[in-house]
């Protein structure tokens, strides 16, 4: 127990955020190239292959849409919690009780939704943190967004060293840390249960697509946790020696840089923390009752994650209010201004700007269709989605 108190009072004391040479936070106090935009901007026409660079991006942006406030950010923190806490109680002490089966089960369903937007919320707002968008102090971000995450398993300190690297490469086919396609010759070479797979016909069958959807939308998040699934060749600070020790939940992982590894152990004791929470309350309310207030929700929210993109889609009412608006705007700034800086690099973006008012009707088709990408022949080094989509003969 000592040493475990004595690692605690290490986090709590000298909490540090991560390098500034690999950090995607947003800027401190102290730098001043964030320009005052003009109420009256022309859309840029370009090129076909002409992109504005970050500079000129950021430059867009009011200087006060990179100061976060901590009062406010933890007004949302506070108001996500209560949230929770109301609909825990009400879940825990109304829905047992419900003597009419069918009724009891559409509660709890109705329970784990709801509560899975709001978690969300929340998984969000330490999502701020790890950016260092949450408030300009950062041991406090790291308080608090280790805190939060913990609460929803989420491995803090791992994740947000793994997806500032993201951010950094994000569309580099080798270096970028998820999402990375499979090229043509992948594809082709894909197993099934081990099988492999000579053509997309199996792979295109309605149930076979629906399955592979549901189970990517329910254990995507997890897997990619446990085995780094989806990652570029060429994003690990060494070489593994086999597949577990890419683990995000792993110190010695070759995710992380020696520097890291400490923090990533005290993620390891805030999961330890939730877990032990977890089997406390299954001792008082029961094992089942248990899982349906903390599992139910927990597979809504990292559903919700896997949908998340960098095009601009509206949710309404959800998008706005439990979702602080990260499928709406650009994410980069605190949640608060995160419209005003949209609004002021739009502009900027000109036609590379994306957005659809709709997100659910375009999972399926995205899903079944965006397989892997093809080099284009005349730009070296870029690649495009192929349209996998049989046609009629």
């Amino acid at each position: 127990m000592s040493s475990v108190a004595a690692t605690m009072a290490a986090f709590f004391l000298w909490l540090k955020p991560a390098s500034k040479t690999e950090s995607t936070s947003v800027p401190g106090a102290t730098q001043t190239n964030a320009g005052k935009a003009t109420k009256k901007q022309t859309v840029i026409e370009r090129t076909p292959r002409e992109y504005p660079d970050i500079n000129t991006i950021r430059n867009a942006i009011p200087a006060h849409c990179f100061q976060p406030s901590l009062w406010i950010s933890c007004a949302y923190l506070v108001r996500d919690a209560l949230f929770i806490a109301a609909l825990a109680y009400a879940a825990i002490t109304y829905i047992p009780g419900i003597e009419d089966a069918r009724v009891r089960g559409a509660a709890w369903v109705a329970y784990g939704f709801v509560q899975g937007l709001v978690c969300t919320g929340l998984w969000i707002l330490a999502h701020e943190c790890g950016h260092g968008a949450f408030s300009l102090y950062p041991r406090v971000n790291n308080v608090i967004g280790w805190a939060a995450h913990s609460f929803l398993m989420v491995p803090y300190f791992s994740w947000k060293y793994s997806h500032a690297r993201h951010h950094r490469f994000t569309g580099h086919m080798e270096k970028d840390m998820a999402f990375v396609p499979r090229t043509e010759a992948e594809h082709k070479e894909r197993r099934i249960l081990g099988i492999r797979v000579e053509d997309d016909l199996f792979e295109d069958a309605p149930i076979v697509a629906l399955v592979r959807l549901l189970t990517h939308q329910l254990f995507g998040w997890q897997a990619y946790l446990l085995f780094n699934v989806t990652r570029g060749v060429d994003s690990l600070q060494r070489e593994p020696s086999s597949w577990w020790p890419q683990s995000h939940f792993d110190p010695m992982s070759p995710i992380f840089r020696p520097s890291e590894r400490f923090w990533v152990f005290v993620t390891d004791i805030g999961l330890l923390i939730t877990a032990s929470m977890i089997y406390y309350g299954a001792t008082i309310v029961g094992g089942w009752n248990m899982f349906l207030l903390y599992a139910v929700p927990y597979f809504w929210v990292h559903h919700w994650l896997g949908l998340l993109a960098t095009v601009d889609r509206d949710f309404g009412f959800i998008g706005r209010y439990l979702f602080h608006g990260i499928i709406e705007t650009h994410v980069q700034n605190p949640l608060y201004y995160a419209d005003e800086a949209t609004e002021a690099i739009k502009p900027i973006l000109g036609d590379l700007y994306h957005c659809d008012h709709s997100f659910l009707d375009q999972l399926w088709p995205t899903f079944t269709e965006c397989k892997y990408v093809v080099p284009v022949e005349e730009v070296p080094g870029e690649m495009y989605w192929a349209h996998t989509v049989k046609k009629s003969q």
